[in-house]
């Protein structure tokens, strides 16, 4: 039978803080399953969006933990790791790419690995990318340190949508979509599990005969990301307007972002996530590296017993180089 996604039984919590937390986790969980929620995702569109690799001249990599609701334990914690580059095959430009993204809340694991590829073509002066992401998923649940308080009025220590094991499972995922790039805007549209795996969740150990059958479904999600640069006239300083679009066909949430950059150098903003939080963002970028830094201040009950969220990017981009001169560079004769 499948597991029921109770995400809210915690190890040795306490039932007033299960109260608090269950609107919340449920919300969580029916707005984006288990993809990653990432306030600085106009530094990571890849993540979302397999047809943003290569859209600029730079080697990307970035890396980003966050810690959600500290202060309440056993709370989302995510570690995302994106790589791209564009590259040039048969006088065709192309982008390629590989993400990693970790999640662990309450009992449950989830991992998910893929690679990305991209084709480029010019299009009303920019440049329109298409893009696919074949990839895995890993879940794992662990059913040992299940903990279910006395006089608990959801469930029993019988209750067989309740793994008494640690069990884990693996599925083939796949995303795809498209991506343009102007001068002035940038804007992508895709789609996450298309395939909407079901991870059958078996024992780890392998030795139980009386094994059940649980699965974890992964829902289709589609992703609209839009965002631009607006230098203020005659200043150092560009406004960066951003919004991230998500839904699941059953759940529909978004986040818009307005920052503020000097001298591409250091930035600022604000930005709020519907139903969910406010949030502030300063970053700086130097000589290719990247480091920035969000706080997430919930706007819901849970707000009752966390002081907020956390979030840290770091990154280093590399130019490379696509022209064709020196290609075919020779020595003088006169210093042979």
């Amino acid at each position: 039978m499948a597991v029921k996604f109770t995400a809210y039984i915690y190890n040795k919590v306490s039932a007033r803080l299960l109260a608090l937390l269950v609107p919340a986790a449920v919300c969580l969980a029916a707005s984006a399953q288990t993809d990653a929620q990432l306030s600085q995702y106009y530094e990571l569109p890849n993540f979302y969006n397999p047809a943003a690799t290569g859209t600029t001249d730079f080697l990307k990599l970035r890396a980003d933990a966050r810690l959600q609701w500290l202060g309440v334990d056993n709370a989302p914690q995510t570690f995302t790791v994106a790589a791209d580059m564009p590259f040039k095959f048969i006088g065709k430009r192309f982008g390629t790419g590989l993400v990693m993204q970790q999640e662990s809340y309450g009992l449950y694991k989830h991992l998910d690995v893929a690679a990305q590829l991209s084709y480029k073509l010019k299009l009303f002066k920019g440049e329109l990318s298409i893009g696919v992401q074949p990839g895995f998923v890993n879940q794992s649940f662990k059913g040992t340190d299940v903990f279910i308080p006395d006089q608990d009025d959801y469930h029993q220590g019988t209750d067989d949508a309740i793994p008494q094991q640690d069990i884990s499972g693996n599925a083939f995922d796949l995303a795809a979509g498209l991506f343009y790039t102007h001068r002035l805007f940038w804007l992508g549209v895709s789609g996450r599990h298309l395939t909407q795996p079901s991870i059958r969740l078996n024992a780890e150990s392998g030795e139980d005969t009386n094994e059940k059958n649980y699965e974890f479904p992964l829902r289709r999600t589609l992703y609209f990301m839009a965002g631009s640069n607006i230098p203020i006239k005659n200043t150092l300083f560009e406004l960066q307007p951003s919004a991230l679009v998500r839904s699941d066909f059953t759940f529909t949430s978004w986040e818009a972002t307005l920052r503020c950059r000097y001298n591409k150098f250091i930035s600022a903003g604000v930005g709020y996530r519907w139903k969910d939080a406010v949030y502030a963002v300063v970053a700086a970028e130097i000589k290719g590296f990247y480091i920035g830094f969000t706080y997430d201040y919930p706007t819901g009950a849970i707000v009752r017993a966390t002081s907020g969220s956390y979030e840290i990017m770091a990154g280093y981009q590399l130019k490379l180089d696509f022209s064709e001169r020196n290609r075919h560079r020779h020595k003088s004769v006169r210093i042979m």
